[in-house]
């Protein structure tokens, strides 16, 4: 019998750059770039800071790069590492299905392993596509997050496959890297419950760091099992069930083209809720005259970021990113939401926390009818005299319905990079991400001048 695994395997060995469009290129080379903008503003944070020390205790001179530094490292770590940072603002690219994800954490592992092999953009863009492919194609095909595990899993596999994509590996090697990847990476939801710690930052990275190591092992000839997806132990019977995969019918049809870029710092499904409450704030004028809100939701919504108590006393900026109810607040009271919204000092603002009180989340079967094609929220807000103002949006601003344009991606790399790199580095890394298909190698995307912390 033909696995799932091996039909993977085959699709990726049969890809290479000329299969993908120039439209699919393009959205590459601007996730590139909004992921280098997301590790960036992270670059002080503590996950930035204990990664980066772990990673430089094992040196590797001809291994891949920590971010804005010469300190190479093994591809794994650097993966672990950078990819830290790229996830910690919860500010990089979302792809909404059975399975949320962020497939740009692909992108560091990509990285890395193009590095150390010294492969050129082309290839790294190939890569990066492969990675989206695989992991937004099973977050088509099944939830993890309905059984109680992370989405995370599908990262092992698909950085596994965009890992010997780049390490050059037959079909059967690959079929043994997936099986290596996929039986020993499972993850618990844990990790986005209650009161949300460092860790969310480092659990693609470390996914994608196992991912690599599997790839790496299956190059040196280890095996794995065959069956990862249809063995009796497999995916399919002790998680999913069994699903049909399917996979880019022609150049222009790669995943990549269906994933959103973020244009607020927050969980993706509270993006058009705060879109929504920026709009009514232009209506309300001075929001102290708000008595109540109402947020008409989806059930993905209200799971993840609506129903915990934690989420109405958020005490951590990982938390208060992933509560509607506080992003819908700080919205309605200071007309944005930036990464300060999330400052310690800000969690225990009265007038954020007081206004929360008075925010209801509702999950509606219009919210529900709408999801994912988009993520529908309407934000209604009660005024002390009696009027109600209502907005809903379904696709907000860099929304793969409604996209943000090259400028405003570049405007939001430009705002990250601000008070980390110079101007011109800044300037340089533009030119560089969005030309990267001509690039001979990577390492000028990863060794830029940065401050050492």
């Amino acid at each position: 019998m033909e696995t799932l695994a091996h039909r993977i395997a085959q699709w990726a060995h049969q890809t290479s750059f000329a299969c993908l469009s120039p439209q699919v290129v393009h959205e590459a080379k601007r996730r590139v770039l909004d992921s280098l903008g997301c590790a960036l503003g992270a670059w002080n944070s503590r996950p930035a800071r204990v990664t980066r020390a772990v990673a430089r205790t094992v040196p590797v001179a001809d291994g891949a790069s920590l971010l804005g530094s010469k300190h190479r490292t093994t591809a794994e770590l650097a993966a672990f590492s950078n990819g830290a940072l790229v996830r910690y603002l919860d500010f990089n690219d979302t792809y909404l299905s059975r399975e949320p994800a962020h497939p740009s954490d692909n992108i560091p592992a990509a990285l890395a392993v193009g590095q150390e092999v010294g492969a050129t953009g082309r290839d790294v863009i190939t890569a990066i596509v492969l990675g989206y492919e695989l992991q937004c194609r099973l977050c088509d095909a099944a939830s993890l997050r309905a059984h109680g595990w992370d989405h995370v899993y599908y990262g092992a596999l698909s950085t596994a496959l965009l890992a010997g994509w780049l390490y050059r590996l037959t079909v059967p090697q690959t079929v043994h890297a997936l099986g290596l990847a996929g039986v020993c990476n499972f993850a618990t939801r844990q990790t986005r419950t209650g009161q949300i710690s460092d860790w969310k930052a480092c659990a693609f990275s470390n996914a994608a760091r196992n991912g690599i190591f599997a790839a790496r092992l299956a190059w040196e000839g280890l095996t794995g099992p065959a069956e990862i997806f249809e063995g009796p132990k497999g995916l399919f019977r002790m998680v999913t069930g069994p699903f049909e995969l399917h996979w880019a019918a022609g150049p222009d049809d790669w995943m990549i083209r269906r994933t959103h870029i973020k244009f607020w710092p927050a969980e993706y499904h509270a993006q058009s809720a705060i879109d929504a409450a920026l709009r009514l704030r232009e209506q309300i004028g001075d929001w102290r005259q708000i008595e109540s809100v109402r947020i008409e939701s989806f059930e993905a919504a209200v799971s993840i970021i609506g129903s915990e108590p934690e989420k109405w006393r958020p005490t951590s900026r990982e938390t208060a990113d992933h509560s509607l109810g506080y992003c819908v607040a700080v919205a309605l009271i200071d007309g944005t939401v930036t990464q300060a919204s999330f400052n310690e000092d800000r969690l225990r603002d009265p007038a954020v926390l007081g206004l929360l009180d008075r925010i209801q989340i509702v999950e509606t079967e219009e919210c529900n009818a709408g999801y994912p094609d988009g993520i529908p929220n309407r934000v209604v807000v009660r005024l002390r005299d009696g009027r109600e103002l209502s907005q809903l949006v379904k696709y907000p601003r860099g929304h793969a319905g409604n996209p943000m344009t090259d400028d405003e991606v570049i405007a939001k790399f430009r705002q990250q990079a601000t008070g980390v790199i110079s101007s011109g580095t800044a300037e340089r890394l533009i030119e560089l991400a969005m030309s990267m298909e001509s690039l001979a190698d990577v390492t000028p995307l990863l060794e830029f001048e940065a401050p050492d912390v």
